[in-house]
Order: structure tokens, then sequence, then C-alpha cells
């Protein structure tokens, strides 16, 4: 396949990709390219270990700047914990041509890829109910009991509930 060819179905893919595939897609390039420099480390090519290790904090530098800390909670605040450790990390792979500071980013970036990869074979239905699951899991954390009558015994039309899961129509 020559170059251009590989590079429109490239872009195909990129084009008709899910969000959570692109993220997939993201995490995929971003450990490539780390892979890449740590190669260029080891055959002491200055040059290709600078671009591929910038490539790869290209992208960490975007996923990190995509985050939405507002909707995205706990975990957006954990996500820029790793997005922020990586990219000082990757530092150190042109400052001191350190191909174990790559390998630390791979270790970290690895099991999120791998999880982006399980999300991203889900269908849309099957993402939106999870988030869904997942809000309604968030906002109700405080589980309330329903009113009682004087002796103690409960009375209610209401369907029974367990804690931290809601029930509605």
């Amino acid at each position: 396949m020559n170059e251009h060819a590989a590079r429109a179905y490239g872009n195909q893919q990129v084009n008709t990709a899910s969000p959570a595939k692109m993220v997939f897609m993201l995490y995929e390039k971003t450990i490539s390219c780390l892979q890449e420099a740590i190669y260029a480390v080891e055959k002491r090519d200055i040059q290709a270990r600078c671009n591929a290790n910038c490539k790869a904090q290209e992208i960490i530098a975007h996923l990190a700047n995509t985050l939405d800390m507002k909707q995205g909670g706990q975990i957006a605040a954990n996500l820029e914990s790793i997005y922020s450790f990586s990219l000082i990390r990757l530092m150190d792979v042109d400052r001191h041509n350190n191909a174990e500071a790559a390998r630390e980013v791979i270790d970290l970036l690895s099991p999120l890829r791998d999880s982006w990869a399980r999300l991203s074979e889900k269908s849309e239905s099957e993402l939106r109910q999870a988030i869904q699951v997942a809000q309604d899991t968030q906002n109700s954390s405080t589980y309330k009991s329903p009113p009682s009558d004087t002796n103690g015994s409960f009375e209610t039309d209401d369907k029974p509930t367990k804690p931290g899961v809601s029930i509605s129509a």
C-alpha cells in the first residue's frame, strides 16, 4: 500500500470513528510514538527520538486539554494527574536520553488504552446506558429510607429499592 493510500485510509478511520474509538486511537498512537522513541534511544538516533517523543507529548497534551473537568469529576481529575506526570517524565526522555521514562509512561497509558479499546467496541446506546448508570450511581450516593408509621412498619406504595439504585418510570 502506498503512502497516499495509507494516509487516506487513516483519515477515513478518524472521520468515521466514535468518540471512544478516537480516544483509543490517540492512546494507541501515543504508545506507538513512545516505542519509536525507545528504539531511537537504543540506536542513538537523537532526531528520531525527539520527533517521536514530541509527537507523544503533543497527543498527551491534547488529551489533557480536552478533559471536561466539570462533567468528568474525579475521573477527569485523575486523568489530569496521569497526563501531567506523563508529560514531566517525557521531558527526561529528551533531556537525559532516558528510555526508561518512556517505558514508565507506556506502563501508565497501556491500561487506559485497553479500557478505551473495550469501550470503543460498545454501541452508542450501550455507551449512553453505561454513562447514565454511572451518573445515577454518582447522584444517588445517599440512601433515604421511606417514612415509617408509629409502630415502626413501613407503609408505602413505592417499589422496593436498594441503596444506591434508583428506579424511575
